[in-house]
């Protein structure tokens, strides 16, 4: 299978784009390495699972208020269809409703989309970069919201391949999923109407460096959408784990409200303002028998589920909305 295959409209369309003229140039070969079988050993397998779908293309597909794709086709076919999805388990973002299969992820990503969608400009006709998209599922949304193009980046190759196991079900659209980093982004790109960075900050080693990134991919006006963990507390107050956060090793700040709307304004991003704030709960983040491993209710306290599993407060997610200069 040739990887490259499964982007050839989205790299004609940015190609014959002044703005991703540039970029469209350098994607073969970061999507030849995110995609690559050497560095990945359990990509063929995924990439195998992929090729045995059969090739239906849906005749219902709504995307602005769930993510919902059907066709009259045959029970045992959509039975399945539904073994091959699961051979591509953990599920994490979700939830996907697909040939009358209800794919039960692990996290319920439409509660995250409808708190923030009554923030965000209308998406209507935008250009949209999803950071750290994980298999597309906002993706899908954001187009559902009349997106002209949504680009997803996520360098986990078993969500890109998620992605494109139900993108195969749909056809063309213009939205995709790439298998890079946001470091991967030609700097001062500045070529989008929107972006979004949904639990993806606390990941970064450095949170300036972060915001920078952000604010380069945008074009002047353009929006930022950040939704990342926060702590209770002051102008100041930021809490850095020195071992894990509700048992993950992989997170290195987490500020206050206050604290984030003031990296912003000294990024430079213009009106950052919290919109929404909220503390995770087990309905919206649990194991289910698409994500059959720990959850949140395992990186909590036992006892005391405001605390995490190492005695950190317990997750608080926050969105914050900030325009480029």
């Amino acid at each position: 299978m040739n990887y490259l295959d499964l982007y050839q409209p989205l790299l004609a369309a940015l190609g014959s784009d002044a703005r991703f003229e540039h970029w469209a140039k350098r994607l073969p070969a970061d999507i030849a390495d995110g995609l690559s079988e050497t560095r990945f050993g359990d990509l063929a397998q995924w990439r195998d699972s992929f090729l045995k779908l059969p090739d239906v293309i849906a005749a219902t597909k709504t995307f602005d208020t769930e993510f919902l794709i059907d066709a009259d086709i045959a029970e045992d076919k959509k039975t399945y269809i539904a073994q091959i999805l699961k051979e591509l388990i953990p599920w994490r973002k979700g939830p996907f409703s697909v040939f009358g299969t209800h794919i039960n992820t692990e996290w319920r990503s439409d509660w995250k989309w409808d708190r923030v969608k009554p923030f965000i400009y209308d998406l209507t006709g935008r250009h949209v970069l999803d950071v750290g998209c994980g298999n597309g599922y906002h993706c899908w949304r954001m187009y559902g919201a009349g997106a002209r193009r949504v680009i997803g980046i996520d360098p986990s190759p078993r969500f890109v391949m998620q992605f494109y196991s139900l993108k195969k079900f749909i056809g063309t659209a213009p939205v995709d999923v790439l298998p890079i980093g946001i470091e991967h982004l030609p700097a001062e790109l500045g070529c989008f109407d929107t972006t979004f960075s949904m639990g993806v900050f606390y990941h970064r080693r450095s949170p300036m460096d972060h915001l920078r990134e952000l604010k380069e991919t945008l074009r002047a006006g353009g929006q930022l959408v950040l939704e990342t963990l926060v702590i209770k507390g002051e102008l100041g107050d930021v809490l850095v784990p020195e071992g894990r956060y509700a048992k993950m090793n992989n997170v290195w700040f987490l500020p206050s409200a206050p604290t984030m709307l003031s990296w912003l304004k000294k990024c430079g991003f213009k009106n950052p303002r919290l919109v929404e704030m909220n503390t995770t709960s087990l309905e919206e983040q649990r194991t289910t028998d698409w994500m059959l491993y720990h959850s949140l209710n395992e990186f909590l306290d036992p006892v005391d589920k405001t605390k995490t599993a190492e005695g950190h407060p317990a997750p608080i997610r926050a969105t914050f909305i900030a325009e480029a200069p």
